[in-house]
């Protein structure tokens, strides 16, 4: 994750790329989960939109900001904390599409597209995590 740069006679400088996330598959895989979950939103009736729906658009944002976030920290240990936190975001959507669906919000293909979204963005982290050992 990071460069070593060597400037000649023993000098040299480690950088990090910048904004690397955006090359990186989970912050593309959690976008398109955000995409997802705003549409969702949009169909939630109108009484339950501002609150449901308004936590629901923040924790899958947060998912997305998380990954950024840690992406710019120097070391990977640092970076691992910030996916464990997007991860702690990524089960609030979960378990928010889970409980509308429960209370019958959402249906439950609704629910399955979101469900296999985030099972897949779930292994993607942990396997991310797991390369920077």
């Amino acid at each position: 994750m990071f460069y070593k740069v060597f400037m000649g006679e023993g000098t040299s400088f480690t950088f990090m790329k910048q904004f690397r996330f955006l090359d990186w598959n989970i912050y593309t895989l959690a976008q398109d989960l955000f995409i997802e979950i705003s549409a969702l939103v949009r169909t939630i009736p109108r009484e339950y939109r501002f609150d449901l729906g308004s936590q629901l658009n923040r924790a899958a944002f947060s998912v997305i900001l998380n990954i950024a976030e840690g992406s710019g920290k120097k070391t990977d240990a640092d970076l691992k904390r910030f996916l464990d936190i997007a991860l702690g975001s990524l089960y609030e959507v979960r378990a928010a599409v889970d409980t509308l669906c429960k209370i019958n919000i959402l249906d439950a293909l609704q629910q399955k597209g979101i469900r296999e979204k985030t099972e897949t963005l779930a292994r993607q982290i942990g396997g991310f995590k797991r390369s920077l050992d």
